[in-house]
């Protein structure tokens, strides 16, 4: 029974946090196409929970990349929603690629830490300030919210987003802010669109969503793995199975699945059994719940468009908390590289656009240089004090 439980919940704060990223980064697009990306977004990671729990008798929990969902709110306006799921499409492939060829620890290695630490709190950082901006239109909603999220950490930081969208809630609810019929029940049909590549969205949307993903949501996934004693599964098919199943579902909407960090330590821990064999239940309950979800995503987006934008967008800010607060604190925490960490971080947050590209690339991009040229200079001082030693 715990680990039910313990799958149920997790699945319910996906979708109470990290699902509203999605919500409004399709804020843009027509309801059919909204409604096929979280179809495909939920089955994909159902059927990667279940599939990869059964397999290797742990709790796999696969999801959507939270940074990805991020990049997409500023990259979609910008174009073509078919030549958005090109540039999925090419990531999806590329992080196959890796799984398949087992480069993983290499390419990640070869990364600085800081630097693409830095990537994703800049890319994450703007998002999640937008919730102050709501603050001067409903104070007391936002406020609340704010301190459910607060307490939350303080006592029970697993379920704190879960609090704050109950909190939420309850606030819009007696101050009669929640509007519009309540959406029927029926099923959802997914919408195909043909892939179209351009260069500047392999580029500007592509590459990032490779970089998030691989730093951002594999190392953190692999890690808390591994921190729970397990020893399966392999970097390798995992990585391959997110890349196969996201490339599968990209033509649908799907920007990316990766292994679940957050979410999962809830089916990880005793909170879902005393017996870690026996944990690997709850991942197969967070994937049917997923596929539940997702069977009728449609119903889902129309019971959250009933609440008040300030709410929805305080909701999104809140749960990206953590996340900001561990990437940042990897940025920092390297003293050689904490000038290129900075400028990768304002750069990745200021929505910058240069030759058509967005922010986050070139944070990438002028961090890695300010890491070459400092790494360079230290070379160049270290190297003579070697030779006075000798």
């Amino acid at each position: 029974m715990p680990a039910i439980l313990a799958g149920v919940v997790s699945t319910v704060i996906a979708y109470a946090g990290p699902a509203v990223i999605v919500f409004q980064a399709g804020a843009f697009l027509p309801a059919d196409l909204v409604a096929s990306w979280v179809w495909a977004i939920s089955i994909g990671s159902g059927v990667l929970c279940v599939g990869l729990s059964l397999r290797y008798r742990v709790p796999v929990i696969v999801a959507w990349s939270i940074p990805g969902s991020v990049l997409l709110l500023v990259a979609l306006p910008a174009v073509d929603f078919a030549v958005a799921v090109g540039a999925y499409l090419v990531a999806a492939l590329a992080i196959l690629g890796i799984g398949l060829s087992g480069m993983f620890d290499r390419i990640v290695s070869r990364l600085p830490a800081a630097i693409t630490a830095a990537m994703l709190a800049g890319l994450l950082f703007g998002f999640a300030a937008e919730l102050f901006v709501g603050m001067a239109g409903q104070p007391l909603l936002v406020l609340a919210m704010c301190l459910a999220f607060f307490v939350g950490r303080r006592w029970f930081p697993r379920y704190a987003v879960l609090a704050v969208l109950v909190v939420g809630v309850g606030v819009a609810l007696a101050a009669g802010q929640i509007a519009g019929p309540v959406p029927a029940l029926q099923p959802t049909m997914p919408t195909w669109t043909t892939p179209r590549f351009e260069w500047h969205a392999i580029v500007d949307i592509a590459l990032p969503l490779v970089v998030v993903a691989l730093t951002g949501q594999f190392v953190p996934g692999l890690a808390l793995i591994r921190n729970s004693g397990y020893a399966e599964p392999p970097a390798r098919p995992l990585i391959a199975w997110s890349g196969l199943a996201s490339a599968l579902l990209a033509p649908l909407g799907c920007h990316g699945l990766t292994p679940a960090a957050v979410t999962a330590a809830l089916c990880m821990g005793t909170e879902a059994s005393e017996d870690p064999r026996r944990r690997y239940v709850a991942g197969v309950v967070a994937g049917l719940v997923y596929a539940l979800f997702g069977f009728f995503a449609a119903t889902v987006i129309g019971l959250f468009a009933m609440l008040p934008a300030e709410l929805v967008a305080t909701l999104a800010g809140l749960a990206l908390f953590p996340a900001i607060a561990n990437a940042m604190t990897t940025a920092l925490s390297w003293p050689d590289d904490r000038d290129a960490a900075l400028v990768t971080f304002i750069v990745s947050a200021s929505g910058m656009s240069l030759l058509g590209l967005g922010a986050p690339f070139w944070g990438l991009v002028f961090g890695l240089a300010v890491h070459a040229l400092l790494q360079r200079r230290r070379a160049r001082i270290a190297a003579p004090a070697a030779q006075a030693s000798k």
